[in-house]
């Protein structure tokens, strides 16, 4: 009996070892080396203030991954149902102005008036004031699909700019923005990009590309630069509006890393006034994340265990405000996590509203 029991122990572990070191995972991880953690000191000293947020509720609604106060005085949120939600200042008087069908992380107002959003799902979309919804792009070219839109931003001069964070791994076919964020970052190809769509040529081109998992963006104050947040590697670039198809990997010096081994993963990039540009942490950066950036059979490994076990950072409110030559003006944490992933920060005359991709409310505190 003893000796059936053993080799039936045996014969799981050995099932056991096989999955885990053959079954199918969908990254090809790449090797890269990750800078020592900084830590919160310096600039990001732990603080607490972004602790004590007062919330404003959204219903059934949650996920106010980006807001903006538009000319009309009032505040629109995209939230995780695919609804544009407008509102008052104060949160008040709450209605839905449009549903994508997909999931708009990031949004801009054109010369019009329109509302132009960057789906992951559907890709870049122009929005009119009754609500009806157009496809602009969704591709480049003919053949390269936009699989991952992300931020977006609204030139003077009408042209378009918005990240296609991941051209490996589309949120439609990987269970959300989330899971397809998460296999990018873990695979490490560095294949987010961003794109210009020109409006008057219905053109959609390549700025730049090479960069793990591009994520928010915003204009220079002269609009010849872009600032763009790079997640999967802790950094902020400055890149020209008018590269062609710029490989940051293989050309940096074409382009500039003005903020560097940031303490956490950025996100969202904001103008905010008096020249501030805001940007958000979604998560603290992880030990074992960055232990593992040269060991890929480690990177694979994760992916086959539970998802409970997965290396996922901590819980951690943190958002900054830095110039344009990337100097940090402004570091708001809050230790607890007590409002999830702040994604950015939208800055009003009087108030500052915390994106986030999961919170069930709205956040915000007096400035």
């Amino acid at each position: 009996m003893l000796k059936r029991t053993l080799s039936l122990l045996g014969l799981v572990l050995l099932a056991l070892a096989a999955y885990l070191a053959l079954w199918p995972v969908p990254v090809q991880p790449e090797a890269w080396q990750a800078p020592p953690d900084p830590g919160y000191r310096g600039a990001h000293a732990v603080n607490q203030r972004l602790a004590g947020l007062q919330v404003i509720a959204l219903g059934r609604e949650e996920g106010p991954e980006h807001i903006v106060l538009a000319r009309d005085g009032q505040l629109y949120a995209a939230v995780a149902s695919g609804n544009i939600l407008r509102m008052k200042p104060d949160g008040t008087a709450q209605q839905v102005v449009a549903n994508t069908g997909g999931r708009v992380l990031g949004f801009d107002f054109d010369a019009a008036g329109r509302l132009i959003a960057a789906d992951a799902i559907k890709g870049l979309l122009s929005i009119a004031a009754d609500g009806q919804v157009t496809l602009l792009t969704d591709r480049v070219g003919d053949a390269d699909p936009i699989r991952y839109a992300d931020a977006v931003v609204v030139a003077g001069n009408g042209k378009i700019y918005f990240s296609d964070a991941s051209t490996r791994f589309a949120p439609a076919a990987w269970g959300g923005t989330f899971e397809a964020s998460v296999l990018d970052i873990i695979e490490q190809s560095a294949t987010g990009r961003v794109l210009e769509y020109d409006p008057a040529t219905r053109r959609t081109r390549i700025v730049a590309r090479g960069l793990s998992f591009a994520n928010g963006l915003a204009l220079a104050r002269d609009e010849q630069t872009l600032f763009v947040a790079e997640t999967g590697r802790y950094r902020v670039w400055r890149i020209p509006v008018g590269a062609d198809d710029l490989d940051v990997r293989r050309e940096p010096s074409a382009a500039k890393i003005v903020l560097d081994n940031l303490p956490g993963y950025p996100d969202n990039l904001m103008r905010g006034l008096d020249g501030r540009i805001w940007l958000g942490f979604a998560k603290p950066r992880n030990p074992t994340i960055d232990a593992m950036a040269g060991k890929l059979f480690l990177r694979k490994l994760t992916l086959r265990l539970p998802r409970a076990l997965w290396p996922v950072p901590r819980a951690y409110g943190h958002v900054i405000a830095f110039t344009e030559d990337g100097t940090v003006v402004a570091d708001l944490q809050d230790p607890t996590g007590a409002y999830p992933e702040t994604t950015s920060v939208t800055e009003t005359a009087d108030r500052l509203y915390v994106q986030s991709l999961h919170a069930k409310g709205l956040g915000w505190k007096p400035r």
